[in-house]
């Protein structure tokens, strides 16, 4: 066995574009995934179809060296598409195991953690940039995971983290 994980079965076409779980989400469907995902477009109106990819950390770091350049695994990696055509909005990629791990340190479900991180990738392809928006994208966010019933979100937690180690506290 190679070490990389097997497909559930085939890719599967929704509203949203295509999702793809390569690592199972406990409580989390293809369908409920991607009716998240539409929900979450429309919500942001963005326009064309978005595929999303669940799978593992090590695949998620490996698209993340080739297209980023940065040897390290992360949670979600946002692709704009190359070219505008109005039909396809971008790819998602989430590693269910970075989710997983996240859900357990902060009390709630994995397949909840993952919204959230799709949240976060439709967000980006809807062209918010949260380094750079003066908290616009994160405001945004904040919004919107109130309206669709989700915890404390990636730009949330983020913040919360450095106003702790800014005080000296350390992470639990």
């Amino acid at each position: 066995m190679s070490g990389r994980a097997k497909s559930k079965g085939p890719p599967v076409l929704f509203e949203c574009g295509l999702v793809i779980f390569r690592k199972s989400v406990a409580g989390l469907s293809e369908a409920a995934l991607a009716r998240f995902v539409s929900r979450a477009s429309r919500a942001v109106n963005l326009q064309g179809d978005v595929s999303v990819l669940v799978t593992t950390s090590h695949e998620v770091r490996a698209l993340n060296r080739r297209f980023r350049k940065l040897d390290k695994t992360t949670d979600v990696l946002s692709f704009p598409p190359m070219f505008a055509t109005g039909e396809f909005a971008g790819d998602i990629a989430i590693s269910a195991d970075v989710a997983a791990r996240n859900a357990k340190e902060l009390g709630h479900s994995a397949a909840n953690e993952v919204k959230i991180l799709a949240l976060h990738g439709v967000l980006h392809l809807a062209g918010y940039d949260h380094e750079a928006d003066h908290g616009r994208m994160a405001g945004l966010e904040l919004k919107l995971r109130k309206r669709l019933r989700l915890p404390a979100g990636l730009i949330e937690r983020a913040q919360g983290i450095k106003a702790r180690r800014a005080r000296g506290g350390r992470r639990r």
